[in-house]
């Protein structure tokens, strides 16, 4: 793979990821918005709080991914230096955990939204560590490798 497929591969890769992310957050919020406010109103009151919480991890975990998604894009572009996008302050951040068993008792489309924003996070965090892993010593070949084999 020459270097201006990989990054071809790259910039289609964090596109699709930008939208996904898009997309999710533009559900999220429509749902918990709207229809998730009528659901928890049914829910029994701790119920109730746990579930807001759960929006706001939703809420959380999304903006974590686009923020650095759009960071990814920035050095794509030219607009920041690659070793800038390895700061801390730009690395994706730590999400909160959901406990298992409060899923059990939330509305169907709250568990469904709260999978999906896990599940997103969790392969956008292969990424942000596989970009930390290489150093300036490693070949390209070595470090695409360890990139690879740290996503899949």
């Amino acid at each position: 793979m020459t270097a201006g497929s990989h990054d071809r591969l790259n910039h289609r890769l964090i596109d699709s990821l930008y939208v996904e992310a898009m997309l999710l957050a533009d559900e999220a919020r429509a749902y918990f918005d709207e229809a998730g406010r009528a659901e928890r109103e049914t829910l029994d009151p701790l119920i109730r709080v746990s579930f807001s919480c759960e929006s706001l991890k939703v809420t959380t975990r999304l903006m974590h991914v686009i923020a650095w998604l759009l960071t990814q894009r920035a050095v794509q572009v030219g607009e920041l230096r690659p070793r800038d996008a390895l700061d801390p302050s730009r690395r994706l951040g730590v999400a909160l955990a959901t406990d298992d068993a409060l899923l059990v008792v939330l509305p169907h489309r709250a568990r469904t939204l709260i999978g999906s924003s896990i599940d997103l996070h969790r392969r956008v965090a292969r990424f942000d560590l596989a970009q930390g892993d290489s150093t300036p010593s490693d070949s390209p070949a070595l470090s695409m490798q360890r990139r690879l084999s740290s996503v899949f």
